[in-house]
């Protein structure tokens, strides 16, 4: 059986043994096909709008666990500097520079900032 794959389009399906796939299908629905029709290539636009989508879904719960430690916060008396600007980090990250510079797939994966988002799914 073969098969076969489809471009982020959906105008195009070719069949698995004519065209060279990527290894990674992490950005799958990033998928275009070249010229040629016998490669397929991640369109890096399109890859951006899923990096960041991942990122949205990732600093959900994020989000949620910040704002538990802040009402807690609050309740104490203590600061929430800290938590605040952690919440900040955490909507800033989708507009970070260095993923709209990012020149191809490699330098979007390395994006992710761990130190805000945590581990890297990529």
């Amino acid at each position: 059986m073969a098969t076969h794959y489809t471009d982020k389009d959906g105008s195009t399906s070719l069949e698995s043994a004519n065209v060279t796939v990527p290894s990674d299908r992490r950005f799958r629905q990033a998928w275009a096909l070249n010229e040629t029709w016998d490669l397929i290539v991640e369109d890096l636009d399109a890859a951006k709008i899923i990096f960041k989508d991942q990122i949205r879904s990732t600093r959900t719960s994020l989000l949620e666990a910040l704002d538990v430690e802040y009402i807690r916060a609050l309740e104490q008396g203590a600061s929430t500097d800290a938590i605040v600007t952690k919440k900040q980090a955490l909507r800033d990250s989708p507009a970070a520079s260095n993923i709209d510079s990012a020149s191809d797939i490699s330098a979007l994966k390395s994006a992710w900032d761990e130190d805000v988002l945590g581990p890297s799914p990529y």
